[in-house]
């Protein structure tokens, strides 16, 4: 048996997972989150998922706490916030994993005041130049000041509470969350990398998902209706 991860000091960090239909990636989820030292706490918020996530996330060893909220990814994420212990929040995708030293990462964060929140820098999993070419579209995209919930987003929960959350609309709500972050004067990029997962986009290729990230922004800066963007990129995840 091997011996569990030892404590990292500083201050509580809950990590929130939203679900939808992950049964085949939530337990190596938990297993990642088991092994990370200074994971506090783990909240995995279903979806409504027809498969066998829920009953996975249940039987876990770690105990991770399950809930259900069904009113899509953001009240997901705001119900997990909602019941966390956590003096810094993690919203963690399925897909994606901490980077080596992740948490004490945040936990420094936490201690030193400056930050509100920010994410990781990220690196896209896979062989070849596609997920280079993602990678690197991204890291311009953060330059820029734009990120999403793929590089792991944390926040402390004082100023996720000042935020009012995750905004309920149906897609971009991590967008609203990086921007209201970055707004706030007090936005770090941790250098990481996270690393998730290119397998959903590999099938539409480089130029079609680049033009997907990009045309789906503007659009919904435009004012575009967000349930109809909603139907335009779930069928590339």
């Amino acid at each position: 048996m091997s011996a569990a991860p030892a404590a990292v000091e500083g201050p509580l960090v809950s990590v929130v997972v939203p679900t939808l239909d992950e049964q085949r990636a939530i337990e190596r989820t938990l297993d990642h989150l088991a092994a990370q030292p200074g994971v506090d706490e783990v909240i995995v918020v279903d979806g409504g998922s027809g498969d066998r996530t829920v009953e996975v996330a249940r039987r876990h060893p770690s105990g991770p706490s399950v809930l259900a909220a069904a009113g899509g990814r953001a009240d997901q994420m705001n119900a997990g916030a909602a019941a966390a212990a956590g003096e810094m929040l993690v919203f963690l995708h399925a897909d994606t994993r901490l980077p080596p030293g992740g948490v004490a990462a945040l936990r420094r964060v936490a201690r030193g005041r400056r930050h509100s929140g920010g994410n990781f820098s990220l690196r896209f999993d896979g062989p070849g130049v596609f997920p280079r070419v993602l990678a690197a579209t991204y890291a311009v995209q953060r330059a820029l000041g734009v990120f999403y919930g793929d590089s792991i987003i944390f926040v402390r929960t004082a100023a996720f509470r000042d935020l009012s959350g995750y905004p309920r609309v149906a897609i971009m709500e991590d967008y609203e969350m990086a921007r209201a972050l970055i707004a706030t004067g007090r936005c770090v990029r941790l250098p990481g990398p996270a690393v998730t997962s290119s397998r959903r986009w590999r099938r539409l290729g480089i130029a079609r998902t680049v033009l997907l990230w990009v045309t789906i922004r503007w659009l919904y800066l435009a004012g575009a209706n967000p349930d109809r963007l909603a139907r335009l990129y779930r069928p590339a995840r």
